[in-house]
């Protein structure tokens, strides 16, 4: 019979709870893997749901202004040229303005106070959307729509990064955010029902974007109500589970959290390569990812469909973005290759692209024509993958969120980008958009393996300062673990690094420079 399986520490009962949780630094909980599944499920529960649910509203509220322009916005608020293009670029241009603010806020304000603030704020935006009846109405309910929306994605990414495991990461990661399938999915049959209304006061858009707005605006209190700011003040752990819980995360190296704002974690985010690199990523892949939010409708209206039709045949596009997206990062999770599986899964995007440049826009290759729309659901595997990649990467809070803060602007400056790519003049094939994109998606993969290798040396650096300081060259990184123990092997290991003191920096607020037992993961 195989020996039951232990903590990763010696079950020293003057171990089992620290005077307090700041002891937490110096002081090792034991930890069994039940205890471990237990509080990551609790979290589950609590956080995740949270998460989930708070980026399918910013997400429905994004998507609909395609349905908006299916139903008749562009006639009915008298939009012409490239009127449609810059609506759907205003967002991401008050996102990009704000980053500098969010990555404040996203530090000094408690999360259980921020999300909520920031919901009510583009549910605010998208009602009001509903009584535009110009160019001007919409492009200032579009600014601030994507002002609040501006903090999200960093937010959801640091909240995870707080309470998962870096092993755990990538999936939930990819559950808040294959919510951009179910938005699409949930979108189109709202789109599709109450298009259908008959009314004499308001269009069908206007019905579409008034009821998206007031389902996210009486979400916030429950919001409110739900998220925990930390694991020390969690409610929905006692405090035995909020030491275990910490300890949970103590190999991967990130801290737990600090509200101070520090200017030297700032400088050093700025001069790293690798944000540079992510910066790219993000804004090549969301340049695409703004193509099929934004025009997405309209290219399958392009095929010849009518507007119900087209509504409709856009709910696979987004059940393909819910599979895609939980796929690619279950498979980076079990691999341990987040590199690889990204660059894999930007190939089907290529075929697509090519498919939908290459074919003439007629009834004998409609079925191709739609197949390598579908494709460019693939793209939408890319986001969870760098997001899960930059925050299991990257340490010490203001650091982080400043990193996430770049990363959010490089996918505005995308979504910038995007929509402006395909002029009214070139639809319904719009082929200079689909030749430059293209070429965009070529980029990124070159850029993903040059992000691996630096990464790699990175790591050799960090061997070396780790002898330099009377440190073991190589540690026991378990974050990537699927399961929290230990075999004999590492449990020896372990107590040779407990003897060198590795793991006392693993919930300071340090970054993952200033702190030579960091890992890198690729």
């Amino acid at each position: 019979m195989d020996p039951k399986p232990q903590g990763t520490h010696h079950e020293d009962p003057e171990l089992v709870k620290p005077a307090n949780i700041e002891q937490i630094n110096v002081v090792r909980v034991p930890l069994t893997e039940e205890d471990s599944k237990r509080i990551r499920n609790k979290t589950d529960r609590t956080i995740l749901v949270i998460l989930m649910w708070g980026y399918f509203l910013q997400i429905l509220d994004k998507v609909v202004l395609g349905y908006g322009a299916t139903f008749g916005l562009k006639k009915d608020t008298h939009l012409s040229g490239n009127d449609y293009s810059l609506v759907g670029s205003i967002a991401p241009i008050a996102q990009l303005a704000w980053q500098p603010f969010s990555s404040f806020l996203i530090v000094k304000v408690p999360h259980r106070i921020l999300l909520p603030l920031l919901v009510v704020g583009w549910g605010i935006a998208q009602t009001t959307m509903a009584a535009c009846h110009n160019f001007g109405g919409l492009m200032a309910t579009r600014f601030f729509l994507g002002l609040f929306e501006a903090g999200c994605l960093p937010l959801f990414s640091i909240i995870t990064a707080q309470w998962y495991r870096r092993a755990e990461q990538p999936v939930r990661v990819a559950a808040w955010y294959s919510t951009n399938g179910l938005a699409t999915i949930i979108a189109a049959a709202l789109s599709y029902g109450l298009g259908h209304i008959q009314s004499g006061v308001l269009k069908e858009w206007q019905i579409i974007f008034l009821f998206v707005g007031l389902v996210t605006i009486s979400s916030a209190p429950f919001l409110y109500w739900r998220l925990d700011n930390d694991i020390a003040s969690a409610r929905f752990l006692n405090d035995q589970e909020k030491l275990q819980a910490m300890e949970r995360l103590r190999a991967n190296q990130t801290g737990t959290g600090s509200r101070e704002f520090k200017m030297h974690q700032v400088v050093e985010a700025a001069l790293e390569l690798k944000t540079y690199l992510w910066f790219g990523m993000a804004f090549l892949l969301n340049v695409g990812a703004s193509v099929a939010n934004v025009f997405g409708p309209l290219i399958l209206s392009g095929l010849g469909f009518d507007k119900f039709r087209t509504t409709l045949l856009n709910m696979p596009f987004g059940a393909l973005q819910f599979v895609v997206i939980l796929l690619s990062s279950y498979l980076a999770q079990k691999a341990r290759l987040k590199a690889i599986v990204l660059a894999v899964f930007m190939l089907p995007v290529v075929a697509g692209l090519v498919l939908l440049y290459v074919l003439p826009r007629n009834e004998s290759v409609q079925g191709s024509l739609m197949a390598g729309y579908y494709l460019l659901s693939f793209l939408f595997g890319g986001n969870p993958l760098i997001v899960s990649w930059v925050v299991a990467n990257t340490a010490g809070q203001t650091k982080k969120s400043v990193v996430m803060g770049l990363y959010m602007a490089a996918s505005a400056a995308g979504n910038i980008v995007g929509p402006l790519l395909f002029n009214e003049k070139d639809a319904p094939a719009y082929h200079p958009g689909l030749r430059a994109c293209l070429g965009i998606f070529i980029a990124m993969v070159a850029i993903v393996f040059i992000q691996w290798v630096n990464l790699l040396v990175l790591n050799k650096m960090q061997e070396r300062r780790r002898v330099q300081n009377g440190k073991p060259a190589k540690i026991v990184d378990r974050s990537m673990d699927n399961r929290y123990q230990v075999t004999q092997e590492d449990a020896e290991a372990e107590t040779a690094e407990a003897d060198n003191q590795v793991g006392s920096n693993a919930f300071l607020d340090l970054t993952d420079r200033e702190n030579d037992e960091f890992v890198y993961i690729y």
